[in-house]
């Protein structure tokens, strides 16, 4: 009988065909046995080139255990759920399609599990790679918005200053994963990371930052336009209150923290155009006055 896998990658796409090939071809490249993980691609009902694409990438890497997979509901939950039940291994390892993973990021993370064998999760060291160069109006107040998370150098638990881990390099057990009853199906674009960190953090607070479980995540030019930016945190608003109401919480509380931190980024807002720096100031603004908007509106549609 085959020895499974220690480590199950997965990658959920849609329609991101222009991205997908690099975060492949940094699969292909990790410096470590090919018998230490699986790669399963999870194609959420693309109308692009992704099918093509990932199964090209299958013929060409004989020698690599890769698996290709349709999940026709719509929703990056879903795909992640998917992922999760085809998952051979105990680890999973969600990463984005539009990422390039440094070539120890697998022997990396597997030495983590085997030093900290109660660990339930963990959060990788996500470095945005601009397309052109870094917007004169980032701040870190921002950094969420390109994915980025550095938290130092040395392995550390999540706790509230540090968030939860990001989407791109977000690992959990499979067993924790079910324990928590997966991703929400409802939050269907933004969200659902958070939420299963608090899911999760109900059994179990041993979940990690790794420093050295690093990838680049790519921002290309479209991402940073202002349509881009506004529909993103218009989701997010969004997609907070139906987080808060599918886990049987009212929406006030989370209301009022919305409003305070409107009124603090406003402060932040007026402090960085007093130094010169007014797109700054504007965008951290604006940032939390989308957040606001979504969450009160009904539903903010993205696809």
């Amino acid at each position: 009988m085959p020895e499974l896998p220690s480590i199950s990658l997965v990658i959920c796409t849609y329609n991101r065909c222009k991205y997908l090939p690099a975060a492949l071809k940094s699969v292909a490249e990790q410096n470590c046995s090919a018998n230490l993980f699986e790669l399963i691609v999870v194609d959420n009902a693309s109308t692009d080139e992704t099918a093509t694409i990932a199964q090209d990438f299958i013929a060409a890497h004989p020698g690599l255990n890769i698996r290709y997979v349709y999940e026709g509901n719509k929703g990056l939950s879903f795909a992640r759920n998917r992922g999760r039940v085809e998952a051979k291994s105990n680890v999973v390892a969600y990463i984005d399609d539009d990422v390039i993973l440094f070539e120890d990021y697998v022997a990396n993370l597997n030495d983590f599990f085997v030093r900290f064998p109660e660990a339930v999760g963990a959060g990788g060291r996500i470095i945005p790679k601009y397309e052109k160069e870094e917007p004169i109006w980032m701040s870190k107040y921002l950094k969420g918005f390109v994915g980025e998370v550095a938290h130092g150098d040395t392995i550390k638990k999540f706790d509230k200053g540090m968030k939860y881990p990001a989407g791109a390099s977000m690992i959990y057990t499979k067993a924790i994963l079910e324990q928590a009853g997966g991703f929400n199906n409802e939050l269907k674009f933004r969200s659902d990371d958070k939420y299963i960190f608090y899911k999760v953090l109900e059994f179990s607070d041993a979940i990690y930052y790794l420093p050295d479980v690093r990838l680049y995540h790519y921002i290309d030019e479209a991402r940073l336009e202002f349509g881009n930016f506004k529909k993103l945190f218009l989701k997010t608003g969004n997609e907070e209150k139906l987080r808060m109401r599918s886990a049987g919480k009212s929406v006030i509380p989370k209301a009022f923290e919305f409003m305070f931190k409107t009124g603090a980024a406003l402060v932040i807002g007026v402090w960085f155009t007093i130094k010169g720096q007014y797109s700054k100031g504007k965008m951290v603004f604006l940032s939390q006055w989308f957040t606001l908007s979504g969450f009160f509106k009904k539903e903010v549609f993205v696809r």
